[in-house]
């Protein structure tokens, strides 16, 4: 009889990001086997294993995610727990109505605006940069989905983005604080859902219009709670964009020579691949800072996976983290390095850090490229903003999932 394979639920919220690397060095490289919340799993690693994990014939999201995630992080009944049909309907409507290119420019407009608003002088007042972001995002995000909400409402929507990032992978007060933050929101959210239906607010031509109306592969309207996820799925994300904004920051200060790429940047260095050195910086910012640790879902059959049995149901995980950090992809991948990505962008199963896959058809995040968009130009803005960084605590734990710098960087903008 095979041994008994340990439960490593614990090793993972002690270790966080390092725990799967860690294992799957111990393995040589092999995949990696143990248990989850009791239940078994297995750990794929490389660009052959995203592309397996993102068949729908492998792998499903129904009944994958956790319920302290869904209630948390994603919400029940959201695109991420869909498979098939139902899932290419729902997603359609981020993919038509969300991405286009003039949709996310217009977005990307938005969050320049506020940025500009947030840190114009008289100034010289110490700020968190991290809630300053997230504050940032936030009104852009409400506004660009066409959320009618007031000022307040629109500090406790980031308070509450915040908070659901930040308790979903944890025990304790975080993840307690990640489920009344989301109860909260989705009630708010449905309410404004049920006002817009009854004709009591209008959003013509706006995301919030659009998951209004929206109708799933059975033809139906989604129901109130359901729309109220699915809008928290477009500003949520947004609003994380925040934890990218403060790692940029940390970069700059430790490598001040990128602070003065971006600030000077007049599109020459990228050329012919990009336009400006923006757009490589996000990447590396991307790949480089800890985010994701990895992402799940059930085998949907029984598979082999090089030879490897994997029992049908099994829990399937994706190294995010160590793929984004393994030296057979990526020269001195400990190494801050934008000008990695001046060269032809490196194929979508290599660079992973929101996942990997097709956006159109599979599971890979949809709004990637509004985070691609929105960092580059915060970077930016970032560059250009003349302030003082006072002493503080900048180390990042890999333990905390998701992490970010200790102090939430601090800064003291100076007027221009």
């Amino acid at each position: 009889m095979a041994p008994m394979t340990l439960d490593s639920t614990a090793a993972l919220l002690l270790k966080g990001y390092a725990w799967l690397p860690d294992r799957r060095r111990r393995t040589g490289g092999a995949p990696v086997r143990t248990r989850l919340l009791g239940r078994p799993a297995i750990a794929l690693h490389g660009p052959e294993a995203v592309r397996f994990f993102y068949d729908e014939q492998h792998v499903r999201r129904h009944d994958a995610l956790p319920g302290p995630v869904l209630d948390t992080l994603f919400g029940r009944g959201a695109v991420h727990t869909l498979d098939g049909e139902d899932h290419r309907v729902r997603k359609a409507l981020f993919m038509t109505e969300l991405t286009e290119p003039a949709a996310v420019a217009e977005l990307v407009d938005m969050v320049r605006a506020e940025w500009q608003r947030a840190f114009a002088p008289p100034h010289g007042r110490e700020v968190v940069l991290f809630d300053e972001a997230a504050l940032v995002l936030a009104r852009a995000a409400c506004a660009w989905t066409g959320l009618p909400l007031t000022e307040e409402q629109t500090r406790r929507m980031a308070q509450d983005c915040v908070a659901m990032v930040d308790g979903f992978a944890t025990p304790g007060p975080r993840h307690l604080k990640a489920r009344r933050a989301r109860a909260r929101q989705e009630e708010a959210l449905a309410g404004l859902v049920e006002e817009a239906r009854a004709g009591a607010t209008r959003a013509p031509a706006t995301p919030f219009d659009a998951v209004v109306r929206h109708r799933d592969a059975d033809g139906a309207l989604l129901d109130a709670r359901t729309a109220a996820v699915e809008l928290l799925n477009i500003v949520r994300p947004t609003v994380a964009i925040a934890w990218f904004v403060t790692f940029a920051a940390h970069a700059m200060d430790r490598w001040p020579e990128q602070r003065h790429l971006l600030r000077e940047d007049d599109g020459s260095y990228a050329e012919p691949y990009t336009e400006t050195y923006a757009e490589p910086f996000a990447h590396e910012v991307r790949r480089f800072y800890p985010f994701a640790p990895f992402v799940g879902g059930l085998a949907a059959t029984d598979l082999r996976w090089r030879g490897e049995h994997v029992p049908e149901d099994t829990l399937v995980l994706l190294d995010v983290y160590g793929q984004n950090h393994d030296p057979e992809l990526w020269h001195d991948p400990y190494r801050f390095d934008p000008e990695r990505f001046l060269r032809p962008t490196p194929h979508r199963d290599e660079l992973i850090p929101q996942g990997g896959g097709d956006a159109k058809s599979g599971h890979r995040c949809p709004g990637e490229d509004i985070t691609v968009a929105v960092l580059a130009a915060l970077s930016t803005e970032l560059a250009r903003l003349e302030c003082s960084v006072p002493e503080q605590d900048l180390r990042i734990p890999l333990h905390r999932v998701p992490t970010r710098p200790r102090s939430g960087f601090r800064l003291v903008p100076h007027p221009a």
